[in-house]
């Protein structure tokens, strides 16, 4: 064990890592020096997700192993949402645990390991919540960090935290309370920094993007923020937005998507149903004919344009006909990419007095009835971009196959399909390959 060494493991979504990687800029900044191994490590730090139940067990379970098998003088920090939501639970699963730390006030971890300490040193053994519940998750004093999390020629940029939208399945409002956009300026700048430090592809991110700015006092915030980047940064080749909430994706967002080359023709809009009365009981925008009007809008505006959604099966009180209104919605729109989940039961949301009445059994069921369907439209949506030359951002090599891996403008890192090309391309390069073959996900190529 080296003392000033931290391990931090990050759990959940991207928004998640670039809390961690900003913790980790903090912490390196104060002199810490970083460890993947937690055995040299004298800060253990996991940054849980606690969105739903099987993130939580994840989270609860390397917190246990890393308590089973940590040294005097090692501190066992659990931040992030499960943290910030399920303090006691955390506590009482966990004996061992030293602090805890909210997603609220992730910038003061160098301020609760130098209290641990002091604590330690004084012999006292309880443990320290650094919980602040009305705390913003983005404020003024984040430090001289990027709010991104690099990986290869990408990067996830944070544009928001929190949420306000009233969705009655959601506990991100009680996690991380409103939302709170940061500032625009801090934003381009961090745009052209990852730029010049060979960043290919930005993608935005938020709880809800397209709710960026209002709290700023600004109309059509994603719009200019847009403008703002691509102005400032015209040479970035692809910026990605994911995380668009309905009814909000306004005329002026899809001219710019139209109209500004850097904007690759990809959207993320997260339906999560298409029956009026299942949406209004999720207490979601129900206006299926502003949905329908508005992909119409989208698709004739932007050319080739990819659309990913996703949706909730196993809702309380959905019936088969409602869900069968959602494959019809689905046979008919024919999105690229979707994503789909069986409802998770979460204490404290509004839709917790309905309960969980649907058997995981229909749930699953229906999960797989809608993939099904969904994995024949993502097949003869690959089938038709067969000999057609797309740019491929190359993101590795299999050496053992010989071939090079990396994404289309169509593929979102981590939910969307991947392109496997013959031979060896640079990693970190986009390069132009033709389609040779397609599955339900992913497609094959060759160099051009």
């Amino acid at each position: 064990m080296k003392e000033n060494t931290f391990h931090l493991v990050s759990l959940g979504c991207a928004k998640n890592t670039v809390d961690s990687d900003s913790m980790a800029q903090l912490l390196l900044q104060d002199g810490y020096s970083a460890s993947e191994d937690p055995a040299l490590a004298d800060v253990l730090i996991v940054n849980t997700c606690g969105f739903i139940g099987p993130s939580r067990d994840e989270s609860i379970g390397i917190l246990q192993e890393l308590a089973e098998e940590k040294e005097e003088g090692q501190l066992l920090i659990a931040a992030g949402c499960l943290s910030q939501r399920f303090s006691e639970y955390v506590a009482e699963k966990v004996p061992g645990i030293d602090g805890m730390l909210g997603t609220r006030r992730w910038m003061d971890v160098v301020t609760v390991v130098k209290k641990l300490r002091k604590m330690r040193n004084n012999y006292r053994p309880e443990v320290l919540y650094h919980l602040p519940e009305n705390a913003k998750t983005v404020g003024t004093d984040e430090g001289d960090v990027l709010r991104a999390n690099v990986f290869g020629s990408s990067a996830y940029i944070k544009i928001a935290d929190g949420c306000r939208r009233p969705c009655a399945f959601c506990s991100i409002p009680l996690i991380k309370g409103t939302a709170v956009s940061r500032p625009l300026d801090a934003i381009v700048e961090e745009a052209q920094i990852l730029y010049d430090n060979g960043i290919r592809e930005l993608i935005l991110i938020a709880q809800d993007s397209t709710d960026y700015g209002h709290d700023l006092g600004m109309k059509d915030g994603l719009a200019i923020l847009l403008e703002a980047i691509t102005d400032a940064v015209p040479n970035i080749d692809w910026i990605r937005i994911m995380y668009a909430y309905p009814g909000y994706v306004t005329d002026r967002l899809i001219d710019v998507m139209a109209e500004r080359p850097q904007i690759l023709p990809y959207l993320d809009i997260p339906l999560q149903h298409a029956s009026r009365e299942m949406l209004l009981r999720m207490k979601r925008p129900a206006n299926m004919e502003w949905v329908h009007k508005t992909l119409a809008k989208m698709r004739e505006r932007i050319e080739n344009l990819t659309i990913r959604t996703t949706f909730i099966v196993g809702y309380p009180g959905e019936t088969e006909e409602e869900f069968q209104a959602l494959l019809d919605f689905l046979e008919k729109t024919r999105f690229d990419r979707v994503g789909a989940f069986t409802f998770s039961f979460e204490p404290g949301t509004t839709s917790e007095p309905l309960g969980d009445p649907i058997s995981q059994e229909v749930k699953d069921e229906r999960w797989e009835r809608l993939m099904e369907l969904q994995q024949n439209i993502s097949l003869q949506i690959n089938q038709s971009f067969v000999g057609k030359t797309l740019d491929i951002l190359i993101e590795g090599y299999d050496e053992e196959q010989g071939i090079s891996i990396g994404r289309s403008y169509r593929d979102a890192p981590e939910i969307d399909g991947m392109v496997f090309i013959e031979g060896n391309a640079t990693v970190g390069e986009i390069v132009p390959v033709r389609i040779t073959g397609a599955m339900a996900y992913d497609l094959t190529g060759v160099l051009v």
